[in-house]
C-alpha cells in the first residue's frame, strides 16, 4: 500500500510559524496545499494504484479529491485512518457538509459526528493503527490502495515522520516502509 500525507493546510502554515494552536476547526488546503496534491497525483501514476481511501476531513478530502483525478479512480471514507484527535483542527466536518461538497465520495456508513468525543492519547492511536494494520492484513486487500491521511496515523502506522504532500510505500505483513515518489 502507498499511504501520502494531505497537502499543506491553513493549520499547518500558522502552527509551523507560532507552534501555537490557532484554533481552525477542519482546515482547507493552501494554494501550495493543492500543489502538493497535484504532485503527489503525478508521482503516483504508473504506481499499480487501484483504490483510494482517505481520512474524512477536509483537507485529506481535498487531497484525495486532486490525486484522483490525475489517477481517474474513485475515492472511499475510512474513519480509521483519521488524525489524531489532538488539535482544533482535527475536528471534522459532519457527514451531511462533507458529502454535500463530494457528493461522488463513497462514505459508506460514516456518522454524522464521526470525530472523538475528546483527545486520543498515543496509545489509543497506536491500538488504531494496530487494528487497521491488521485489517489489511486480514482482508488481503492492500496492493494497490492508496491512503490519503495525516501525519499522525502515518507515524503510528510506520514509525516515520512525513511532510505534507509525501508517500510512503508500507508493507503491512513486514512493516518495511521505502519512498513512493
Amino acid at each position: 500500500m502507498i499511504l501520502v500525507r494531505h497537502g499543506q493546510s491553513h493549520f499547518n502554515v500558522h502552527f509551523a510559524k507560532t507552534r501555537i494552536d490557532p484554533g481552525i476547526v477542519d482546515p482547507g488546503l493552501t494554494e501550495e496545499g493543492e500543489r502538493q496534491a497535484q504532485a503527489a497525483g503525478e508521482g503516483l501514476t504508473g504506481q499499480g494504484i487501484k483504490r483510494i481511501v482517505a481520512s474524512p476531513y477536509w483537507r485529506t478530502l481535498h487531497t484525495a479529491e486532486i490525486i484522483a483525478e490525475t489517477l481517474g479512480l474513485p475515492v472511499a471514507i475510512d474513519p480509521r485512518v483519521r488524525e489524531r484527535y489532538f488539535f482544533t483542527c482535527d475536528i471534522g466536518s459532519h457527514r451531511s457538509d462533507l458529502t454535500a461538497r463530494w457528493p461522488g465520495f463513497g462514505f459508506g456508513d460514516l456518522p454524522e459526528r464521526w470525530w472523538p468525543e475528546e483527545e486520543e492519547t498515543e496509545d489509543a492511536l497506536g491500538l488504531r493503527c494496530a487494528d487497521f494494520r491488521s485489517a489489511m492484513l486480514e482482508q488481503g486487500r492492500w496492493d494497490g490502495l492508496l491512503i490519503v491521511s495525516h501525519w499522525g496515523f502515518i507515524r503510528g502506522l510506520t514509525g516515520e515522520a512525513v511532510g505534507n504532500g509525501v508517500a510512503l510505500r508500507f508493507d503491512p505483513h513486514q512493516g518495511a516502509v521505502s519512498a513512493a515518489l
